[in-house]
């Protein structure tokens, strides 16, 4: 099977790399020039445009910054969709709405080829050593025939059902993750003003009911005072609004997530979109005239699980 791939920016670069490593014929698209050298570098050949490469290759895949960067992607004169023809598929790994990946899944259908959805969660540390987790939405038979590219992208990986619906819970995945994020600003604060030391808090909290996914890891960065995870605050703030108009469109009436979204809307203004997110807990540090520094952590995050084939759960 012969792979395009679009967009090779802190996530899609380390799962492009991912199918390199285990030797897949690889294309890949990049407006950065000095990324594409790279892949050449490593054995890939590059496209001068999405639709030439969507031509030459059976699967393509887009992993990029926002819905409106994907659709132009998709949609341009010289965008994929242009390039596609019967049995095709297309795999949209980045997180975007649901509503737009339906609709740029029926232009994909009238191309008579086939779209999925299939964002990744788990942190940029782990998409390094394939061992990320990969959520996929669309039609089983094509998720089952694209599965042996899936398992050495990512480690744990769910079909979640029809087109769109991974879409959703990827999206729900990382409001939680940035609820956690905003909350440990608040929980660092109050360590720090009780004069706890903060090694052993960390530990502490690591082992006890209040853990988290992002404790465990952000908190390292965030105590090294890196804040070094990866992931800027303009791609949080993003999400999390993601997230906020899926509960407006729904109707569900909500109380914490209006909040989250204010909160990373003032952390961008006060760092700047390109800021590392967990630098979002600064605004409790500035506020609060502390910092949570202690000797320790890392400066950046390393994934220590060994890589190994994925498997579906």
């Amino acid at each position: 099977m012969k792979i395009g791939f679009i967009g090779l920016g802190n996530v899609g670069g380390k799962l492009a790399r991912s199918l390199l490593r285990n030797k897949f014929d690889l294309m890949v698209r990049d407006l950065d020039t000095n990324l594409t050298n790279n892949f050449i570098n490593l054995g890939a050949k590059v496209s001068n445009t999405p639709k030439n490469l969507a031509e030459q290759v059976d699967l393509i895949i887009t992993c990029l910054p926002s819905p409106r960067i994907c659709a132009e992607v998709m949609e341009a004169d010289d965008g994929v969709i242009n390039g596609l023809s019967e049995n095709k598929i297309w795999l949209e790994m980045s997180t975007t709405d649901e509503s737009e990946i339906k609709r740029l899944g029926e232009k994909v259908v009238a191309k008579k080829s086939v779209p999925l959805d299939a964002p990744v969660s788990g942190g940029c540390h782990r998409a390094a050593t394939g061992n990320i987790a990969i959520f996929v939405g669309g039609e089983r038979k094509t998720f089952e025939k694209i599965l042996p590219v899936l398992t050495v992208m990512g480690q744990k990986i769910l079909h979640t059902g029809e087109l769109g619906s991974a879409s959703i819970l990827k999206v729900i995945t990382n409001y939680l993750a940035s609820v956690h994020l905003v909350a440990l600003g608040e929980a660092w604060t109050v360590a720090k003003k009780s004069n706890l030391d903060l090694t052993k808090s960390y530990k502490g909290i690591a082992v006890s009911s209040g853990n988290s996914f992002v404790h465990e890891t952000e908190s390292q960065v965030i105590l090294n005072g890196s804040y070094n995870i990866n992931f800027t605050m303009d791609l949080v703030l993003k999400d999390t609004s993601l997230f906020n108009d899926l509960a407006n469109k729904l109707n569900a009436q909500l109380e914490i997530s209006p909040l989250i979204v204010d909160i990373f809307k003032d952390g961008q203004k006060k760092y700047g979109s390109r800021a590392w997110s967990s630098m979002i807990v600064k605004r409790m540090e500035d506020l609060n005239k502390i910092d949570f520094r202690t000797d320790g952590f890392p400066e950046e995050l390393t994934d220590s699980e060994p890589e190994e084939k994925g498997y579906e759960i």
